[in-house]
């Protein structure tokens, strides 16, 4: 009996000692939010998250994660990864997400092998960005392998949300779009929630995975991202962030009911720590490095255009013009104009270099911007000196025969003419990606290798 001071489940205080367990003991007030060993509380009554007030009204998914494992979290190597050793702690770190995020209660900690919605096992991470961590689940109902994008606890973590729903609502093909198949929230350390998007499970991405490719993967890659980045346009969508990291690989599907230690043998098994912080955070999560697939049979030369956080509709004024992977930024950026097609181009331009020569191809601006740059500091009177030419061996014909691959001259030729057309200053000279799609030179390029 539950009235009994004294019973078999041990005993109720007295009102002396009340004060006694109140102090050892966490505050009342979060008991809605706090963990119960291995599960998620019940998120109900008062203690449900609000949406935030810029989300339309909808049908949620889920709005609590039960777990329904028992995950060991101290052993140092378990069925769910490895817990490094002091030494390869640093190595988690650099590829990792910052803890102060967590402790701020802006990332949700996750750990490997844990249920959340009653539905999605994590078995691996795949990566993070400024809003969100993405993991590797299987989808329990289905039966099969996800991308969960868990998105941070605020506004911003809710945009690409809105945004993507823009997208399905404006872009009539999406095939080369990482767009979720389903959404639902999870409670967070307050009054937000944590958006979570259900993508498709795809594989590494440009820029870490590239270089491990032939030249006919990476000239396909070069057409298949101008396609996805035209459909983006011509649906009115500026996608502000596009580089490297944001185009992702195929991954070719594991057997239905592969147990994690095949998946581990192919993807590596997770390595993880605990948090390194004296700070309490709300729920127990883990550190865990990206995957890195030990078989490259499993990737696949499918090209993906994804994270759409950035995106804004074509017309659209913003305060903060620059984009945040600076090697990627059109100059007309630093220089006040508002993000266009045209300066997507000039990122596009910049992977494409990457995936045929990979490296960046600058030279003077022009003159009628000078006076108007804003990217804090101040500019260097060169950038605009038109008598300036490139050093000996920088040239654009002279980086083009730097090639790491063997090229032929009329190759070079026909990459020379779509790099001086792409890496057009005014972005009113920029080709758009149709044009691009068109141009003479861009398919005889394409031609050479069959695509």
């Amino acid at each position: 009996m539950m009235s009994q001071g004294i019973s078999t489940w041990g005993d109720f205080a007295d009102s002396d000692d009340e004060g006694g367990v109140e102090d050892a003991c966490e505050p009342i007030v979060k008991v809605g939010i706090y963990m119960r060993g291995n599960r998620w509380p019940k998120a109900a009554g008062k203690h449900q998250p609000a949406l935030p007030k810029s989300s339309p009204p909808q049908k949620v998914a889920a709005m609590t994660t039960q777990g329904s494992e028992a995950i060991d979290t101290t052993a140092s190597s378990s069925i769910w990864g490895d817990f490094v050793d002091s030494d390869g702690e640093c190595d988690v770190e650099d590829a990792c997400e910052p803890v102060d995020r967590y402790e701020e209660g802006l990332y949700l900690p996750i750990c490997i092998g844990e249920v959340i919605a009653d539905r999605y096992r994590i078995e691996h991470k795949l990566g993070h960005g400024g809003f969100s961590t993405v993991w590797m689940a299987h989808d329990i109902d289905k039966g099969k392998d996800v991308a969960l994008k868990i998105m941070t606890a605020n506004f911003g973590g809710e945009r690409e949300f809105l945004m993507q729903n823009e997208i399905i609502r404006c872009v009539t093909d999406t095939s080369r779009l990482l767009i979720y198949q389903d959404a639902f929230l999870l409670p967070g350390a307050a009054r937000n929630p944590h958006r979570v998007l259900v993508l498709p499970l795809k594989g590494p991405n440009l820029r870490d995975y590239a270089r491990e490719t032939s030249t006919i993967v990476r000239r396909s890659a070069a057409k298949q991202l101008l396609q996805a980045l035209k459909a983006l346009h011509d649906g009115g969508m500026v996608h502000r962030d596009l580089n490297s990291a944001n185009v992702m690989f195929g991954l070719s599907s594991f057997e239905p009911g592969g147990d994690v230690t095949t998946k581990y043998k192919i993807l590596g098994r997770p390595q993880k720590m605990e948090f390194p912080t004296d700070e309490e955070i709300w729920k127990k999560g883990e550190l865990v490095a990206p995957m890195s697939p030990k078989d490259s049979f499993v990737v696949q030369d499918t090209i993906t255009l994804a994270d759409f956080g950035l995106t804004i509709r074509s017309g659209t004024e913003v305060d903060f013009k620059l984009q945040g992977t600076v090697g990627y930024c059109a100059p007309e950026l630093m220089h006040g104009v508002n993000p266009t097609f045209a300066s997507d181009m000039w990122s596009y331009m910049c992977i494409f270099a990457e995936l045929y020569l990979k490296w960046p191809l600058f030279g003077p601006l022009p003159l009628s911007w000078k006076g108007s740059y804003d990217d804090g500091g101040e500019p260097d009177e060169s950038w605009y000196d038109q008598s300036k030419i490139p050093e000996p061996g920088m040239s654009l014909e002279s980086r083009v025969t730097q090639s790491r691959d063997a090229i032929e001259p009329a190759e070079q030729k026909l990459a020379l003419n779509i790099l001086r057309r792409g890496f057009c200053y005014l972005p009113e000279e920029r080709l758009s990606a149709g044009e691009l799609l068109e141009d003479a030179s861009f398919k005889a390029l394409m031609d050479m290798y069959g695509l």
